[in-house]
């Protein structure tokens, strides 16, 4: 007993340290944004994905926000993102597909399943039946997307034959655009008429959905027929966030929602000729005034930041000096001669007039924003704003 006392009086004060690195999240913004992409969106209806974590923004305070705010169901990857997301009381569907492993727990707790084919329309219909249970169901369409689903110009057969087994209740059809963050772009309106067509088939034989849907992020600002009828739902996930595809064409007023924050562990003067960090990869051309601040790779400072990247100190651009190790960053003090350590260390976000954006760092990285928010490490803190 006192072993285990000690434990969980450790476990406490491990607790309320305060972090080295914190990842600031503007619910406020992101309710904001919320109603500015069903706006855009009507009369269809939103949903937000939210897998990865909500793309490691914290999933459950990210969902509670975007619930109240509006949204009509969740999206996710895979099983394990659904159950934690099933108490908040909206519908979840998994974007995909299931793993065999996965139909039964997927079936007990009411997910809304994918369908993407009719031997996966069987197997979830038997469990339903096995655990005397109706499921509800997404038919997945692969238009050209070339990932998943039952490739739409020959799908109808496939479709309908899925209206003669048990159990099953057919809330919706959907499929994905793999080239919509380019505008006016020939094989995403191929893609559109191609889905649009299989509907058209399917309705001539009596099956008709309550939901359509085939607009992701991209789409629905590139391409505003992929929000208006047949289809009734639009998904959503980057553009919750405030960011776009750096090739789309924005078509609404979204804020950032995130800076990522942390402090100066070190301030020294190095000598001319003193070499920085892993593989010497800068060198000091006169005496320097050089910080250290505790956030590295490990964190999600893109290692293509080793220097070339910036931080903001005491409001002034800092450039990052050598490699980014994976804890530490060494970053140069000669636009901010008064930083002392513990000093607020801006990585994204705004300090003073200036600011840095993930877009920013997408850029230098060669990537997008999906991919340094879903990067960004599992010891920094999420902090919410309310």
């Amino acid at each position: 007993m006192v072993q285990t006392g000690a434990a969980e009086r450790a476990m406490v004060v491990k607790m309320n340290q305060e972090s080295r690195v914190n990842l600031e999240v503007d619910l406020r913004k992101l309710a904001e944004n919320v109603h500015e992409i069903r706006r855009r969106v009507a009369p269809a209806k939103l949903m937000a994905v939210l897998k990865a974590n909500a793309y490691g923004l914290g999933v459950l305070p990210v969902a509670e926000v975007v619930r109240d705010a509006g949204a009509a169901c969740f999206g996710v990857a895979e099983i394990n993102e659904a159950l934690e997301l099933i108490p908040l009381g909206l519908p979840v569907q998994i974007l995909g597909n299931l793993l065999p492993n996965e139909i039964a727990p997927a079936v007990e707790h009411g997910v809304v399943c994918p369908l993407n084919d009719f031997g996966m329309a069987r197997k979830i219909s038997a469990e339903a039946v096995r655990q005397n249970r109706t499921v509800h169901c997404a038919v997945t369409v692969d238009s050209g997307m070339g990932r998943l689903g039952m490739p739409a110009a020959n799908a109808a057969r496939e479709i309908l034959a899925m209206r003669g087994l048990p159990n099953l209740v057919f809330d919706s059809i959907y499929s994905h655009c793999s080239n919509a963050f380019l505008r006016h772009d020939d094989y995403t309106l191929g893609q559109l008429a191609l889905f649009k067509a299989l509907l058209a088939e399917l309705a001539a034989e009596g099956m008709t959905f309550p939901d359509v849907h085939i607009a992701a992020s991209d789409a629905l600002n590139n391409f505003p027929e992929s929000t208006k009828l047949p289809f009734t739902l639009a998904r959503c996930g980057i553009n919750l966030y405030g960011y776009y595809d750096p090739e789309v064409h924005p078509s609404m007023r979204l804020s950032p929602v995130v800076e990522l924050k942390t402090k100066l562990a070190a301030v020294r003067t190095l000598a001319a000729g003193s070499s920085i960090g892993y593989g010497r990869m800068h060198r000091l051309l006169r005496d320097t005034r050089v910080g250290t601040i505790a956030a590295g790779y490990a964190d999600g400072l893109p290692l293509a930041l080793s220097n070339r990247g910036y931080v903001l100190v005491n409001g002034q651009l800092c450039p990052v000096l050598g490699r980014i190790s994976m804890d530490y960053t060494t970053i140069s003090l000669e636009n901010a001669p008064e930083a002392q350590p513990g000093d607020e260390v801006v990585c994204v976000g705004t300090q003073g007039g200036q600011r840095i954006t993930l877009d920013d760092w997408a850029q230098l990285k060669g990537t997008h924003a999906y991919d340094i928010l879903c990067s960004i490490g599992t010891r920094v803190r999420r902090c919410y704003l309310r």
